[in-house]
């Protein structure tokens, strides 16, 4: 047996590079069926970061066509960028935003006119030759987008007419809508509708409405919803009734409206929604039979199952993965979106009747040896209030090394976006990379996240900043005094809400020795005034009213309170990201600067919220490697271009 090297921990040499991350694989997004057909979306960051439309196969065929992205930005986040019906792929367009036809072979054709329209989140009306969509109306500058469900004709005289028409107004009011469903017979249309300030996991309202002859909207009902319930993906069986998701007994549970009643299929503390950040999302889908395939968060970590909606009988699936999304059925299959704390993320095709599990496209097909990997702990851990948090705990795996004796390694404490999200308990070579060169991951569910119920999530509700660090901080210390990490070599990092709770951190804490923000949060109050417009309220909730709690807003901002922050900080900021404007990082870095604090920001021309270009996906993991070996006083085997850190003795 070889021996293994004996060296510091943050040191190893890893066969898990920055390389192979940023450029060695894809990132797949929505899945869609058409008939016994499956296709799917790739972004693809060795190809200028292009979301390319896939059709299963073998091999499996491009779609989208040169010249084309098929990524939609309402909302800024996307999602539900194409449908394919009857063959014929719907797509919305990234550099123009334009809804496009694209016949078997044929070349794109454009449905929309030229316009500041947005389009997501297609169904198809082949009663009424139309394609009904979200829209978003961008055409007055200096004012809030307008928001619609739309429809569009399909049968012009050509496909394409020089000037395609206008697309018709279906149902408008209200500040947001998403999941326009058409009935099977063609004769109902059901839709989600929210109002500021709410998101839609706050409180969100389910209509239907009769469909008439030539398209238009009658006898518009409310189902169910308010401001204190969430509801999440309508969905119509086959034999047309109507489904949700309600969280109104505190879980996302499976309901149905029958004889004019709503009635819970199956209650259980369990979660069956996820926070609608994109369009498109699905935990569950109808077979032709009317069971129903699904999938649904128990304590962070997800199961799938088939539910029989009349007896409420569950059947939970084995299978080689752990979280599950994108659930569509295709015939008798289930296909989705699998990974594991094992498997990278697939396209996955499961026959029910034999358990047969096919792979149809992988995100990478890069093998990884397993003793590499780190496989996640889940810890529960004692925080503020007399109440406990959750996280996944990596620890440092590396068949090649062993540590000097009565070493601990450094920490990573990662906070995640949203800050209404999850951390999930899957592969992510992000994680590993740190984990294969010895240091340390700490993956936390702070309070606010979901997948653990309403009330958890509503923690964070006007304690922004507060719970989520709190939470951060104790899974830390719990950590430290368990014995598996070193206290003096303490880092925080987090993207987007989760760089806010990471500078908060920073700066109203003493625990942390060095800190990341990725597109970072640093100034509330800037961000309550500047941001997009579906998150244009959120802190209302988060915090506080703006600007009448501008008091709270000053209090809990970074930026305002710079002057607490004593340790090194590297920013990582796209310079055309419309979520966190470039400008949060550059003012932050210069009052950190200014300080005579080490601290480091680097910009990334052409990125917007998260880096999806291959070259600064891979700059960005080695900027903050350096970083991290300069601060925390290790030397990283890797070669690495070096970071010019101001401040910082050499």
């Amino acid at each position: 047996m070889t021996s293994k090297k004996i060296e510091s921990y943050g040191s190893w040499n890893s066969p898990i590079t920055a390389e192979l991350i940023a450029s060695g694989g894809i990132r797949l997004l929505d899945v869609e069926t058409d008939g016994d057909d499956v296709y799917w979306l790739e972004m693809r960051p060795a190809d200028a970061a292009r979301y390319v439309v896939s059709h299963a196969g073998d091999p499996p065929t491009d779609i989208t066509p040169a010249g084309f992205s098929a990524r939609t930005l309402v909302h800024e986040y996307g999602g539900g960028s194409f449908r394919v019906f009857d063959g014929v792929c719907y797509f919305a367009n990234l550099s123009d935003q334009r809804i496009y036809r694209q016949e078997p072979g044929a070349d794109p054709a454009s449905l929309t006119p030229e316009s500041a329209l947005r389009f997501a989140d297609f169904d198809l009306d082949t009663t009424r030759d139309l394609l009904i969509a979200v829209s978003e109306d961008h055409t007055s500058e200096g004012q809030e987008a307008t928001n619609r469900i739309v429809s569009i004709r399909l049968n012009t005289a050509t496909v394409s007419p020089a000037v395609p028409p206008e697309p018709q107004t279906l149902v408008e009011g209200a500040d947001f809508y998403s999941n326009p469903r058409l009935s099977a017979d063609g004769r109902r249309l059901a839709w989600l509708s929210w109002d500021h300030p709410n998101m839609p996991w706050d409180g969100t309202e389910l209509w239907v409405a009769d469909i008439a002859a030539d398209g238009r909207l009658s006898g518009n009902r409310l189902v169910s919803g308010g401001n204190s319930v969430s509801l999440f993906q309508p969905e119509w069986s086959p034999d047309g009734e109507l489904y949700f998701v309600s969280d109104r007994t505190g879980w996302w549970n499976l309901y149905r409206e029958r004889d004019g009643e709503v009635q819970p299929v199956l209650p259980m503390d369990t979660e069956f929604g996820l926070p609608q950040w994109a369009f498109r999302m699905s935990t569950y889908a109808f077979f032709a039979s009317g069971q129903i395939a699904c999938a649904f968060a128990r304590d962070g970590r997800s199961t799938l199952a088939t539910l029989d909606p009349e007896s409420g009988k569950l059947t939970e699936i084995d299978s080689p993965y752990s979280s599950f999304s994108s659930i569509r059925t295709a015939g008798n299959d289930i296909v989705l979106l699998g990974s594991s704390a094992t498997h990278r993320s697939a396209v996955v095709r499961l026959n029910l009747e034999s358990g047969q599990v096919t792979e149809l496209k992988r995100s990478s097909e890069t093998e990884l040896d397993p003793d590499f990997v780190s496989i996640a702990e889940p810890i529960t851990f004692p925080t503020e209030n007399d109440r406990e948090a959750h996280a996944f705990y990596y620890a440092p795996t590396n068949p090649d090394y062993a540590p000097p004796p009565n070493k601990l390694p450094p920490l990573i404490v990662h906070s995640h976006g949203g800050p209404t999200g999850a951390a999930v308990h899957t592969l992510s070579l992000s994680v590993q990379f740190w984990t294969s060169r010895g240091i340390a991951v700490v993956d936390v569910n702070y309070g606010g996240s979901t997948g653990h119920g309403r009330e958890y999530r509503e923690r964070l509700n006007g304690t922004w900043g507060i719970i989520d660090v709190e939470d951060c901080a104790n899974a830390a210390r719990y950590l430290v005094e368990r014995g598996d990490v070193d206290g003096n070599r303490l880092a925080i990092s987090g993207g987007s809400a989760g760089g806010w709770t990471t500078l908060c951190a920073l700066t109203f804490t003493d625990l942390f020795h060095a800190g990341v923000s990725h597109f970072g949060v640093s100034d509330a109050g800037a961000l309550a005034r500047d941001t997009h417009k579906f998150e244009s309220r959120y802190l209302d909730g988060l915090i506080g009213p703006y600007p009448e709690r501008e008091d709270l807003y000053r209090e809990r901002s970074p930026i305002d309170n710079a002057e607490r922050l004593s340790c090194p900080v590297i920013f990582l900021q796209g310079l055309e990201d419309r979520i966190v404007p470039p400008d949060q990082s550059a003012r932050m870095a210069a009052a950190i600067r200014d300080k005579g604090i080490p601290v480091a920001l680097l910009e990334f021309p052409g990125e917007q919220h998260g880096f999806r270009r291959a070259e600064n996906v891979k700059r960005a993991l080695e900027a903050e490697l350096h970083f991290y070996g300069r601060v925390l006083k290790f030397i990283p085997a890797d070669e690495i271009e070096p970071v010019t850190i101001d401040n910082l003795a050499s």
